[in-house]
């Protein structure tokens, strides 16, 4: 059964620990880990005992793939997939969500489809590539930075994610992508975003992507992945606030989601 998570780079800056009381407090079915977030994220020990504590199960962990986590768990990427993969099976999650290679990155993307497939093969974890965007200076201009390339419809993934941030960034109809991607759409990132050339993380339902329209879509098409919350609550005052935020978000998702599934 599809279930409603909370991703802790969703409470930056505060820790992955406020994440998981978060989550408890607020009736999140799971926590997907940001690695590189902050030091206990880096470790599978701390992850567990946090999830144990809170009695909340971890759906996922996202590997430190991102620009400022690019020296999380050493510099080697494959290393890092592997060792995403080591924490995601001692803390029960089935999903690693990783996103596509820098182009700077060659010799690893060149072997990337190839190379995700041999880890799921030999781990038995499912690795979610996760769609991204063209970097644009202007509303007008982008400029290609991932290989084999942002949208992961494009590649034989066996397991991919959409992002609806991400998805507002490259002007991409979320629910055409959906319908390219069939069985192999594994894992959401339920957030929103404008079209604007920044990665906002919005409150779902604040944007343009028509994020209620998705998740209905999702709802009468049998989807039974992972839907997790990852929102930008940076500029959240204080901690009602940052509060009230994700806990709209749970709403909208339970709202349009759950209200539609058979």
């Amino acid at each position: 059964m599809t279930r409603v998570g909370l991703s802790t780079s969703s409470v930056y800056p505060e820790s992955s620990a406020h994440a998981f009381a978060y989550a408890a407090t607020l009736g999140y079915d799971a926590v997907e880990v940001m690695v590189g977030i902050d030091a206990l994220s880096q470790q599978t020990s701390a992850v567990k005992q946090l999830s144990d504590h809170h009695d909340i199960p971890v759906s996922a962990v996202h590997a430190p793939c991102l620009l400022f986590t690019q020296r999380v768990w050493g510099t080697e990427p494959w290393g890092k997939l592997e060792r995403s993969a080591e924490m995601a099976a001692e803390v029960g999650a089935e999903v690693v969500v990783v996103h596509p290679p820098f182009r700077w990155q060659r010799e690893y993307a060149a072997g990337f489809v190839d190379g995700i497939a041999a880890l799921e093969e030999s781990t038995g974890i499912a690795f979610a590539v996760e769609n991204m965007y063209p970097w644009r200076a202007s509303q007008r201009r982008g400029m290609e930075m991932y290989l084999p390339g942002w949208d992961p419809s494009a590649e034989p993934y066996a397991n991919t994610t959409i992002d609806l941030s991400h998805a507002a960034i490259a002007r991409s109809d979320v629910i055409a992508m959906a319908d390219r991607l069939g069985p192999r759409l594994r894992h959401v990132h339920l957030t929103d975003g404008t079209g604007s050339a920044k990665d906002e993380h919005l409150v779902p339902g604040r944007g343009t992507t028509g994020a209620a329209e998705f998740l209905r879509h999702l709802a009468t098409t049998g989807f039974a992945g992972e839907i997790v919350v990852e929102i930008n609550t940076r500029k959240a005052g204080t901690r009602e606030a940052r509060e009230a935020d994700l806990r709209a978000s749970l709403e909208f998702a339970r709202e349009h989601f759950f209200a539609t599934s058979p």
